[in-house]
């Protein structure tokens, strides 16, 4: 299980990564650029739910 949540987070963090690299900074973050910016979300919000999951399965292990 360790070893799953250490891909997906480094798959977060490529996702986010790559979708950084994709947005245009000079123009418009709403109008051109909406798909990298949700991307850009999306990735963050994988990667807080899979950092609440490993510690979630830290604190089940103490018990």
């Amino acid at each position: 299980m360790k070893k799953s949540l250490l891909v997906f987070l480094l798959l977060a963090i490529s996702s986010m990564l790559f979708n950084l690299s994709k947005i245009e900074w000079n123009k418009s973050l709403v109008d051109e650029n909406s798909i990298a910016v949700i991307g850009v979300l999306a990735s963050g919000c994988a990667f807080l739910l899979i950092l609440i999951l490993w510690l979630s399965i830290k604190i089940s292990e103490k018990n």
